[in-house]
C-alpha cells in the first residue's frame, strides 16, 4: 500500500509528494536513531515512545491495529498507528470509529524544534489518512484520539471537537472527528 500525500517544504513553502506507506521496521528504525535523541533534547512529549515495539508486538500481533509512515526522499517524516475495531465515537452513541493510539511528527517538522520546519503538514496529512480510513471501514469518517498538552491546539485547528479531559486516560483531553461531509 502507497499513497501519495502532499507536505510543504519549509524553507520556501513548495509542495512536495511524499509517501504514505504501512509502517514497517526501517521507520521504526529511524524513529529510534535519528528522532529519539532530538525529542529527548528538546523535552517532546513522546521522547519516550517506542515504534518498534509498537510495530513488533502491536501491530504486528493485532489484526485491529495499523501503523502508516510518511517518507519523503527516503527519510521518515511521520508515524501513526490507529485502532479499527474497539473504540466508539463520543459525539454519536453506538457508532464506531477509527482511534488514532499514536501519531507523531519528525523532529525536524516541528516548529518548536526547528524554525521553518522541514515539512510542514505531515500530522495532517497522518490525520486526514485516518479519516479516509474510517471512510473505508464504514465510520463515515469518525476518528478519535487523546491528545498530548503540547499539541491540543493543533488538533483544535484541524477542527477536531474537543471534547475534555479524560479521567480515565490521565486526564488527557479527548478530540474527536465527527461525520465527514463533502460539500461540492
Amino acid at each position: 500500500m502507497r499513497t501519495t500525500v502532499k507536505l510543504i517544504r519549509g524553507q520556501d513553502n513548495i509542495t512536495v509528494e511524499a509517501d504514505l506507506t504501512e509502517l514497517q521496521t526501517k521507520h521504526a528504525n529511524d524513529y529510534t536513531s535519528s528522532w529519539k535523541e532530538q525529542l529527548r533534547l528538546f523535552a517532546q512529549e513522546d521522547k519516550f515512545w517506542d515504534w518498534e515495539f509498537k510495530l513488533q508486538f502491536v501491530i504486528n500481533r493485532q489484526p485491529n491495529r495499523e501503523g502508516y509512515a510518511i517518507e519523503y526522499e527516503d527519510e521518515t517524516q511521520g508515524l501513526m498507528i490507529i485502532e479499527t475495531q474497539l473504540h466508539g465515537s463520543r459525539l454519536v452513541s453506538g457508532k464506531r470509529l477509527v482511534y488514532v493510539d499514536g501519531i507523531a511528527s519528525a523532529p525536524w517538522n516541528r516548529e518548536i524544534i526547528q524554525r521553518p520546519p522541514k515539512y510542514k503538514g505531515v500530522g495532517t496529512a497522518l490525520l486526514s489518512f485516518a479519516r479516509t480510513r474510517s471512510l473505508e471501514l464504514g465510520f463515515e469518517g469518525r476518528v478519535g484520539l487523546h491528545s498530548l498538552p503540547g499539541v491540543e491546539k493543533f488538533y483544535d485547528n484541524q477542527g477536531m471537537v474537543d471534547l475534555g479531559e479524560d479521567e480515565d486516560y490521565d486526564d488527557l483531553v479527548y478530540f474527536e472527528y465527527g461525520v465527514w461531509r463533502s460539500f461540492g
